[in-house]
């Protein structure tokens, strides 16, 4: 059974199609860039997976069951906007999450977060953009989860950052888990990618190992990317 199976799935609003019969698998154990401009659709896809939006028709299937209570327990949704309440320390939101999901380890993001020397009595609201991105980041990858999905992750944060962002990605999933990281900052993301889905206008236009569309079009997969859309 695949971990994640879209079937001519379909969503529109205001009778305008924002997917169009996306039919895609997920299996376990993979990295996979969900890649495409900004409009094309991504976002759209991963609320459709994580139960915020309704499709118009079509069916997704996590785990075989359509999404619900039982698809939020195995699923660990890192949205492209910052959802924390800046009023909050970071003490108190580790114990929101320890108290909301079963399967998240505080001690494990406790440690993650001393590795950044940052003070768990720190309010949110003291601190840095890159700073929050990567909290909520910890968070996240904190959970032992079964499917990873991780919206823009990169998106207005430096360099240095960025590399953190995919050393954390890299070093704290669970084995066997799959993640999928929806971005158009190919460059930055391509080195961890196991698989890439290109999205464009709503639909799905390619689906491939990283490394064999790389040994395919004897370049990179940001490249690539460029081709595709004429960036």
């Amino acid at each position: 059974m695949e971990l994640l199976e879209c079937k001519n799935l379909c969503k529109e609003f205001d009778n305008k199609p924002v997917l169009q019969d996306v039919n895609l698998k997920i299996p376990r154990g993979k990295i996979i860039g969900l890649l495409g401009k900004n409009g094309a659709g991504k976002s759209t896809l991963i609320k459709l997976i994580n139960d915020l939006l309704t499709p118009t028709s079509g069916e997704i299937l996590i785990n075989g069951e359509k999404p619900g209570v039982k698809s939020k327990e195995i699923i660990s949704y890192l949205p492209e906007r910052t959802y924390l309440d800046k009023e909050m320390t970071i003490k108190q939101v580790i114990k929101y999450f320890e108290e909301f999901y079963k399967n998240f380890d505080s001690q494990k993001a406790i440690k993650l977060l001393k590795d950044l020397d940052l003070d768990i009595n720190k309010k949110i609201s003291k601190m840095s953009k890159g700073m929050q991105e990567k909290l909520q980041l910890i968070l996240v990858m904190s959970r032992s989860a079964e499917l990873y999905i991780l919206d823009e992750p990169l998106g207005g944060v430096d360099p240095a950052t960025r590399d953190y962002i995919l050393d954390t990605i890299l070093s704290n999933f669970s084995e066997g888990a799959s993640v999928i990281i929806s971005t158009h900052l190919i460059s930055d993301i391509e080195r961890i990618l196991d698989d890439v889905i290109l999205v464009d206008k709503g639909k799905i236009i390619l689906t491939s190992s990283a490394d064999e569309l790389r040994n395919k079009e004897k370049t990179s997969i940001d490249e690539i990317f460029r081709r595709y859309f004429k960036c």
